[in-house]
Parts: structure tokens; C-alpha cells; sequence
């Protein structure tokens, strides 16, 4: 009998949200740790239905995907034939400099910025939400004890699962829509915050395949029914001390002076950037009034409808307050790559530090009810509602763009029409159903 080779899997998170790489034997690790695997430029064009959009390269050039071993993931689930083993990485050139489209590097160009202008570093976590396919559940277990035991197995699996990977579990639940759950692991530091968004992602794959079962994490799976969201929670630290400066009690809304100006940068951006965190054909089926999702350009207090939100806290002294503090960016869903998602968020914020902006004034109400006139004279916008119109508002403002490179943007526009070109004929329906079945 052949024993199975032990294979390592070295993967990036890629414009479409989706981890494409290779594997090497495991005997391998220490080499491939420092010169990668081979990598092609144009892989940056399969969307997320495997067809190639519009690309400059062909078939020409050669790159390196560099895994990082620090994001190494060895889960056993019961023995070797059921074990995940990945990396994730950076795309390099061949000399070892990041290759401009590698979403990972654009995290890091970003986060380094945050440093240099502000001083500040980013600790963060995402919360996922996620359906079980295939399911057929009885209507009725919203937020139920049945809910969950419906599911227990898969949901105590993947909890074992994210600790097994070095990832701190926090809470799982059965959500309000058909089948569907949400995970959320302890806040991570820097590039590790999406490092730990894309493992918690595969590892949901994994757990749900293990037990006989699919997860999908498509944007909404019916139009008529509720989306998945993924919502980033984001504290911002003093870089040289590691103190959390987002609160003050001296300040409106308890938001400090830095933290607000982050706030209002992401919502005067938002707009602009949102084909980066809400990028397929069918977000904005989700991102419409009433579906505790976001529509407007809004700063909200425990305000699930806001595009950014202010979290409750649990403790009342002012270190623990502190500590607590953090906002949550509601506007994006798992189509995104968490490293351009949370790259676009930081950029954003950083652009409010650099323009001195005021916090946001903090809205209460129902914005659906208010028209366009009244909505202008306070500064709020309805969000695009539709990937074309995102990707033009993207593709026409100069200052969002200044954030990547040239050669980035105009990668992204191209993959995205090139995926939009995929579904053109498809009416919304179909269009769930296609990106249920990718995602």
C-alpha cells in the first residue's frame, strides 16, 4: 500500500476573495519558505467563475507566490485522510519586491501607512456569516437552541478547528436567515487580521466537507431573503505603546479626535471604495434599507443599519472602556478579499487623519425615509446600487485610486467587468444561484 504524500497548500487570497495556489510535499517546507512556488500573472484575471477577464499579460511573465510561515494551518480532523495543511502568502516578483496586484502586500502598503502618517496600528477581527447548503430547515430557528443543535456537530468542529490553527474561537451562533450561522474569533494585529479572516473561511469549508456537508459564503443566496455580511470590528493602538486611542470621554459620542477623523475619512470614501468591499454582481441586493446591512453613508450608535457603527461596550472604567472601544464597518461581504476589504477601510480612515476631518455626526432614524434633498443637506449619500455604478464611482475618483497602483486599478476594473460579463444574462435569481455555487 502507497502511504499518501503529506502536502503543504501555499495560497492567495486573490480580487476574487477565493484562495488559488499549489502544493509541495511537506518535506519541502524550509525551501519553499524562502524562494515560494511559481506564479502567473494573468491567475490575477479567473474570476470567481473560472473564466479569464480581459488581461495585459497573456501569457507572458512569471512571478513567485511566497508562503508565510507564520500563517501555517495543520488541522487533523480524525487522521491524515481528513487533514488540512495550508499557507497563505505574497505574490512576488522574481527578485523578492511585491508584485502591485498582491492583495496581501496592499494590506501591508496600507497598514504601513496607517503607521507613518497617524502612528497608530490596527487591531481587528471579522465576523463572519456563513449558510449551511442544502440544508432544508424548517422555518422557525432564528437564534434557536434548535438552530444550533440542528448543526452542532459542524459548528463544535469548526470551533475546534480555528483553536487547532492558532486562532482564538469566540462565539458561533444559528442567525436570522435560512441556514445560516455566523463565527467571530478574538481580534487579531495587523496583516494577521485578515490572515485569520481567510483561515476561518477555509476552515468553515473544511469543517462542513469533513461532516458530508457544503458552507457557502455567497453575498445572499435569495433575493428576497437575507445577505451574509462581513462585518470588520477595528481598534486603533498607539504604535510606539500599544494603548488603544479611540476612546475619550471628553469627546461627542465618546470618540476620540483621531478615531473620529479615521470614521469620517471611511465615510466620505466609502462610496468610492465600495466595489472593493462589496464586489459582486449581487451585493447590492444586500446592501439595500432594512436589511441590517448598510445603504447609506451613515455613523451609527449600536445602529445596525449604519455603514459604520459605534459598538456597545460591557465595563464602565475608563481602561476598560478604552480597551473595549472599537467601531464596526458594516459595508462588505465574503466576495471581497479580507486584505483589499480592510485595506480600502485603513487607506480611507488614514485619508480622514490626513484631511484633519471631524467626527461624523451620529444618526438615530430610519434614512430611507428621508429624500435626496434632505439627505444632501446633511452630508449622506444612498451607497451605489450596483457593481457598475461602484466600480465607476471607483474608477472616476482620483484620490481613491491615488491609494493603489495604476496598474492595480486597472486590473480590478477589468476583473470585475470581466466577472459582470459572466452573469449579464442571468436574472437575479440565477445570479444567486451562480454565486452561491463559487462561493
Amino acid at each position: 500500500m502507497i502511504e499518501q504524500e503529506k502536502l503543504i497548500f501555499v495560497g492567495t487570497s486573490d480580487i476574487s476573495g477565493k484562495v488559488r495556489g499549489k502544493a509541495f510535499p511537506a518535506q519541502q517546507f524550509e525551501q519553499r519558505a524562502h524562494r515560494g512556488v511559481g506564479w502567473t500573472p494573468t491567475n490575477v484575471q479567473i474570476t470567481c467563475f473560472d473564466a479569464i477577464a480581459e488581461s495585459p499579460f497573456g501569457a507572458l511573465g512569471d512571478l513567485l507566490l511566497v508562503p508565510d510561515p507564520d500563517t501555517h494551518v495543520d488541522v487533523i480532523f480524525d487522521d491524515q485522510s481528513a487533514s488540512e495543511s495550508f499557507m497563505l502568502g505574497d505574490v512576488t516578483l522574481l527578485d523578492g519586491t511585491p508584485w502591485s496586484c498582491c492583495t496581501r502586500s496592499i494590506l501591508k502598503q496600507a497598514l504601513k501607512r496607517l503607521n507613518d502618517v497617524a502612528g497608530l496600528s490596527l487591531k481587528a477581527a471579522f465576523e463572519h456569516e456563513f449558510q449551511v447548503k442544502d440544508a432544508h430547515r424548517p422555518l422557525g430557528d432564528a437564534y434557536t437552541l434548535g438552530g444550533f443543535r440542528a448543526e452542532a456537530d459542524l459548528l463544535g468542529t469548526l470551533m475546534a478547528a480555528l483553536n487547532a490553527a492558532g486562532l482564538t474561537a469566540d462565539t458561533i451562533m444559528k442567525e436570522y436567515g435560512v441556514d445560516q450561522y455566523e463565527v467571530t474569533i478574538a481580534p487579531e494585529m495587523g496583516v494577521r487580521v485578515a490572515d485569520a479572516a481567510v483561515i476561518t473561511r477555509e476552515l468553515t469549508y473544511a469543517s462542513a466537507l469533513y461532516l458530508g456537508e457544503q458552507a457557502s459564503f455567497t453575498p445572499i443566496r435569495d433575493p428576497a431573503g437575507v445577505g451574509n455580511g462581513v462585518h470588520i470590528h477595528m481598534s486603533l493602538l498607539d504604535s510606539q505603546t500599544g494603548e488603544p486611542v479611540m476612546y475619550d470621554g471628553d469627546q461627542p459620542h465618546e470618540v476620540s479626535q483621531k478615531a473620529g477623523a479615521f470614521a469620517a475619512g471611511v465615510l466620505k470614501y466609502l462610496e468610492s471604495f465600495l466595489a472593493l468591499t462589496a464586489p459582486s454582481a449581487i451585493s447590492y441586493a444586500r446592501l439595500t434599507p432594512h436589511r441590517w446591512s448598510a445603504a447609506y453613508n451613515n455613523f451609527g450608535f449600536r445602529d445596525r443599519e449604519a455603514a459604520l457603527r459605534i459598538c456597545p461596550v460591557t465595563d464602565q472604567s475608563p481602561e476598560a472602556l478604552a480597551s473595549q472601544f472599537n467601531l464596526e464597518f458594516r459595508a462588505s461581504d465574503p466576495a471581497a478579499s479580507p486584505y483589499l476589504a480592510l485595506a480600502a477601510v485603513i487607506h480611507a480612515g488614514v485619508q480622514g487623519i490626513e484631511e484633519g476631518m471631524k467626527t461624523p455626526d451620529i444618526t438615530e432614524e430610519d434614512l430611507s425615509l428621508l429624500d435626496e434633498a434632505s439627505l444632501a443637506s446633511r452630508g449622506f449619500i444612498r451607497l451605489p446600487q450596483s457593481l457598475p455604478e461602484a466600480l465607476a464611482r471607483f474608477e472616476e475618483n482620483k484620490t481613491v485610486r491615488s491609494w493603489f497602483s495604476e496598474e492595480f486599478c486597472e486590473i480590478y476594473l477589468s476583473h470585475k467587468r470581466g466577472e459582470l460579463e459572466f452573469v449579464a444574462s442571468l436574472d437575479e435569481a440565477g445570479k444567486c444561484a451562480a454565486y452561491e455555487n463559487v462561493y
